[in-house]
């Protein structure tokens, strides 16, 4: 089991899922920001292989869905009911990241504050979902 896979594990058995840390998203280069938007999202497809590895037996799974449209680049992780969203909004040269999700407040474009935090987001809709 890799390490990802324990800690779902142990979020099973009942351990409190850790908060993510975010910080405000500042506009940037557009080939900056949709760089780190294609590394978060092969991250975040890898985590989900992994976490679905371990959640098919408790009957529940991630679902990832990408999306693009004019002036967005996004991807959709869903867990059950809880979703969370990571955007990439550009307007001319420059670019916004954006972070949706249910456990994170709402005051302005937010970002994850570094790859580690892609596994405490995945492991808060897992929670979010065994919730409901």
């Amino acid at each position: 089991m890799t390490p990802f896979m324990i800690s779902v594990t142990s979020l099973l058995d009942g351990a409190p899922p850790p908060v993510p840390e975010t910080e405000p998203s500042q506009a940037g280069p557009v080939a900056v920001l949709t760089d780190t938007q294609v590394v978060v999202r092969s991250l975040a497809e890898q985590l989900i292989c992994e976490a679905n590895t371990v959640l098919r037996d408790h009957g529940t799974a991630f679902t990832l869905v990408d999306a693009t449209g004019p002036g967005s680049l996004s991807f959709t992780i869903g867990c059950g009911e809880a979703e969370a969203r990571v955007e990439t909004a550009v307007s001319g040269r420059t670019a916004v990241a954006r972070l949706t999700a249910p456990c994170l407040p709402d005051d302005g474009p937010r970002r994850l504050t570094g790859e580690d935090e892609l596994q405490a987001l995945l492991l808060g809709l897992i929670a979010a979902s065994v919730r409901r």
